[in-house]
This record gives structure tokens, sequence and C-alpha cells, in this order.
């Protein structure tokens, strides 16, 4: 049988799941009996999936996965299973077999989202906000460092919102703080942290918390005031630069990734070049930039003045190229120093290691080459002396101990 999760948040998700399923479905021909749909996709278009797929046997929306077992069982009795809706429900506390390599784990602590943002139809795939308890969170942690993960990422839809639904208070603090006390942990790191919800506490604890790293993951989405209020977010412009600002002042060396969307509805060329400004003032270490992605169900896809792709895609571009150059002058700081990498693996054809900086999140960001006399393993973690740099590779050599 085969499985295919798939997302929905945006245009270029939804194809990418469709053709899946389509280079999937092939297969049915042969060995493949079962072919089940899963996620977002699942739950938002399952009537379209079972109607032009009729290779799929199952879709089984975002609340149903601890039912996979039991759909595979009645799809192998010649039923087509359709679960959806159950979104909202707990989230359901399973033992879990470990998808990434065994020194690091991704720990979601919540789903679902209440932010409600203009442009994003995460709350009809997902669901409302609801968040695990910690003492779950804290077990499953400590269960992955036993294991052998050395790198724990914490993930939700909104992680600096925890705990608000379940004990009335913000308490991603507290939560950071009892992961970090897990011995065999090494790194700690935190994906998704929205502006409005950093507190004071919160930077307090990333100043403090040595396996914490330094690294910020928060979706601006643009700088524009008008603009950010049309999106439904919470700040403005000058409470990001206030934000961006205490943030380097408080954590020194805090390296800050964020998201920006260009073209939204309306946007005009004076907001878009604000937008521009701002990531030159701010110089990120991390950008990525997006093309608006016009929604159905959404407030925003139903707002006027919407931009043609062209315009959209042209925008996204200029940030994209303005963040390649601040990036490229951030690496070349860097040679010189001294920095811990993460080891993942060994290029062959460089005949060199690679890995990531406490800088770096998997998949998306930087990756460091080094050369050792050593022999090192996945999941080790090495002093390397940067000696080049390009925009987004660093290269160095181990520092022998």
């Amino acid at each position: 049988m085969i499985i295919v999760n798939t997302c929905a948040f945006i245009d270029s998700a939804k194809e990418e799941s469709i053709q899946t399923i389509l280079e999937m479905a092939a297969y049915k021909e042969d060995r493949c009996q079962l072919l089940i749909v899963c996620g977002c996709l699942a739950e938002r278009y399952r009537d379209e999936i079972l109607r032009e797929l009729p290779e799929v046997d199952a879709v089984v929306g975002t609340g149903d996965y601890a039912k996979i077992a039991d759909v595979v069982r009645q799809a192998n009795l010649g039923e087509q299973v359709v679960l959806y809706g159950h979104m909202n429900e707990p989230l359901a506390e399973e033992n879990r077999m470990l998808a990434t390599p065994g020194y690091m784990a991704y720990c979601k602590i919540a789903d679902g989202c209440d932010n409600l943002c203009t442009y994003c139809i995460i709350p009809q795939l997902r669901g409302s906000y609801r968040s695990r308890r910690m003492e779950d969170i804290v077990s499953e942690a400590e269960r992955l460092a036993e294991g052998g993960v050395r790198e724990l990422i914490i993930i939700a839809q909104d992680t600096s919102r925890y705990g608000i639904d379940l004990y009335g208070a913000y308490m991603l603090p507290e939560l950071l703080r009892r992961l970090c006390a897990i011995e065999k942990l090494h790194w700690v790191r935190v994906l998704y942290l929205y502006p409005e919800m950093i507190t004071d506490e919160l930077i307090d604890v990333f100043a403090r918390e040595e396996k914490l790293v330094k690294y910020m993951d928060i979706p601006i989405q643009h700088a524009d005031s008008q603009v950010l209020r049309r999106m439904g977010r919470h700040l403005n412009h000058e409470d990001l630069t206030t934000l961006i600002k205490k943030l380097r002042s408080r954590v020194p060396g805090i390296v800050l990734r964020t998201t920006v969307i260009a073209g939204f509805p309306g946007e005009t060329e004076e907001q878009f070049e604000t937008l521009l400004s701002f990531v030159c003032d701010m110089r990120f270490d991390r950008l990525g930039a997006f093309a608006y992605s016009q929604e159905d169900g959404t407030p925003a896809a139903k707002l006027p003045d919407q931009l043609s792709e062209d315009i959209k895609n042209e925008r996204a571009g200029k940030v994209l190229a303005v963040q390649e150059e601040i990036s490229l002058s951030l690496q070349m700081d860097k040679i010189g120093t001294l920095m811990e990498v993460l080891v993942e693996g060994y290029e062959e054809e460089s005949l060199m290691y690679f890995g990531r900086s406490a800088g770096d999140a998997p998949e998306v960001d930087n990756t460091v080459y080094f050369a050792s006399e050593d022999e090192h393993a996945p999941g080790d973690f090495v002093m390397v002396k940067i000696l080049n740099a390009d925009t987004y590779e660093l290269v160095g050599s181990a520092v022998l101990e």
C-alpha cells in the first residue's frame, strides 16, 4: 500500500500533492493494492479526490491520523473509507517512529491555529489551536533523547501560543526550560514564533538557556502597517522594528529567520518599497519570500485589487535578490570564526563532511562543509574554523582537540 500525506496550504503545495498522488496511482497497475491519501488536501478536497482519482481507496483528513490502521483494515476489505471533519478533537498521544535521522527529531507541541490571518487557510484545515499537555511533551522528549536524539526541534502552527488553551497562560518559556533540562539533548530549536507573542519572559529564556539555540523563526509576512492590518496581523512597522532591535540587544548573536509575502491584494508600489527597505535595514540572517497565493475560502481572496501573477512573482524575486546580497555579506563576516557544527554526512566528491550550525534549521537554511583529519559520524558535534564562504554555504576545517 502507498500512503500519500498531503499539503494544501498554497497552490504550489496543492499541485505537488496532486502530482505525487498521480505518480503513485500508476503503481495500482502493478504491485500496489491500496492507495490512501491523507492530510490537508484530503480534508479540504475529499470529494474531488474521490471523483477525479478512482485509484484512491481512502481519504483521511487531518484529525484522523491515529485511525490509519483501522482505515487500512477496512480498505483491505474493499470498503471506500472517507474520514474528515475531526480536526478539533484532542491530539492523540501515540508512540512514534522517527522519520528523521536518529540524531534529530521534530516535536509537535500543538496543532491548529487561532490567528485568523486573512490570507491563510490553515484554521480550516487544521482546526482551532490545541496544545499538548506539558508532561506528555517532556516525556516524549526524554524518550527521544534516550534513543539518541541530540537536536530537538519544537514545532506547531504557532509555537508562541503554546499552553493558552490548556493552562490559561502562555507556557512556552516554562516548556523550554524543562526541555533544556533534559541531560542528553544538546540543542533545542524553536520554529514558527509569531512576533506578537514574543514576550520579555520568552526572550530571557533564549538569553539564559545554553541548550536553546539562539535562533528565532519569526514570520513577519510584511512591513507596511496598512498591508499588515489587511493581512489580519497584530503588529505594525514600528512594533516589528522595536522587537527585532530588542532581540538583538538582549540575545547577542541571535540568528533571525523570517518569511514575507509579496503582492498581497492592494499592495501599492510604495508599500512594496516599504517592505523592501525593511528587509534591507533589518538584515535578516535567513529570509524566504513568497508571491501571494489567492486561496479560496480566505477573506483575502475576496479583497479587491488582486495583483497579477507577474507582478507578485517579480516583487518576490526582488526581495530574494536583496536578501541574497545580505546573506553573502553576513556569510563573509563569519570567515575566521569558530563555529559548532552538527555533522550530517560526508560528501565523497569534495572529501568533506557537511552539517549545520546552531543558526541553521534543517532543509530550509544553510550548510557548513569542513575538512577533518578525524572521523565523524552523523550526530557528532564538531568545532569548525570557517575559512571561506558563499551565499548559502560555509567552508572550514575541523579544530583538532
